[in-house]
């Protein structure tokens, strides 16, 4: 069995005082550029992702990486703000800071009336007074909803949309980020051993199941998995029959290389005598394959030609 190894490419991750973001795929490291290049900047920002893909984690990074770094960062969710917290509270709390709009997407549209206010006036109006404050945040939101598709369905404000996306930054999932899946392993097993005063390593096989596995949780689900095993192992190696049982019947196991090409060539083929209806000779010539090595083709793959023929 071929197994995952725990070797890194040299590209760093991005640490700063709220936390460590971990990845070497293309993806994640294109992350990590746009949070140091806008960091610094003043522009409100949207960030995207499902769920337990880190929006948190990126947003508290920018923030580290803006002059407003020594300010208050505070993070909300929309689905639980009142009118009151809204245009005034919260952004009292962040003063000098940043504020993190979480799920934005579910904020009710009374109160997008009210943020976009705040946003185009740049100052609130305390409770209980009559006159605006000037306010000094920055914000941030981040959701995992589509926010277009609310646009396009009446659920979301488009001025207001235009407002929060100045710079928009997609979190990928962890299924579009699995070269990275053995560095965040090695990471949280750090961060326990630090906790426990014991350290556990995992089979290279169970490595090898962690990585191929589907993640709907993401970042969250992959930790919450870790610590359990670690919590049940008995031995310092965790088996990968822990790591079977945590992921019930969750874990999708990737197809091989072979899997994966034959699956494409039989798509391929059955292509090809749809377009010419089942006639092999014309199907050889488009494939640019001999009329008798294509044939060979068809029987490994078990497509009958006469199948594709109209009746």
């Amino acid at each position: 069995m071929n197994t995952v190894s725990y070797e890194f490419s040299e590209q760093p991750p991005l640490s700063t005082a709220a936390g460590t973001m971990l990845g070497t795929s293309a993806a994640m490291q294109e992350v990590f550029r746009l949070i140091e290049r806008v960091g610094p900047t003043e522009a409100c920002l949207l960030l995207t992702g499902e769920s337990g893909t880190g929006k948190e984690l990126a947003a508290r990074s920018i923030h580290e990486y803006s002059p407003r770094r020594g300010g208050p960062f505070v993070a909300i969710h929309c689905g639980a703000m009142s009118a009151g917290l809204s245009n005034a509270k919260v952004f009292e709390r962040a003063e000098g800071g940043t504020l993190l709009l979480d799920e934005v997407g579910d904020l009710p549209m009374h109160l997008q009336v009210k943020l976009l206010r705040v946003l185009q006036e740049n100052a609130i109006r305390p409770a209980g007074s009559s006159e605006s404050l000037a306010i000094n945040v920055r914000v941030i939101s981040a959701t995992h909803r589509d926010l277009q598709q609310l646009l396009a369905g009446g659920q979301f404000r488009e001025d207001l949309y235009y407002r929060l996306n100045v710079v928009h930054i997609d979190l990928p999932p962890l299924s579009k980020r699995r070269e990275d899946i053995p560095q965040l392993v090695a990471h949280f097993l750090q961060e326990i051993a630090k906790e426990t005063g014991t350290r556990k390593i995992y089979a290279p096989e169970a490595v090898e199941l962690l990585a191929t596995s589907d993640w709907p949780g993401n970042i969250r689900q992959l930790h919450n998995v870790v610590r359990q095993n670690c919590a049940l192992a008995q031995t310092p190696i965790i088996p990968i029959e822990l790591v079977q049982q945590s992921l019930g019947g969750t874990q999708t196991k990737l197809p091989s290389f072979d899997e994966a090409r034959d699956e494409f060539t039989r798509s391929y083929l059955s292509q090809i005598l749809q377009i010419t209806g089942g006639n092999v000779s014309q199907a050889a010539r488009l494939a640019k394959r001999n009329r008798t090595d294509f044939y060979k083709l068809l029987g490994r793959h078990q497509l009958v030609p006469d199948d594709f023929k109209d009746r």
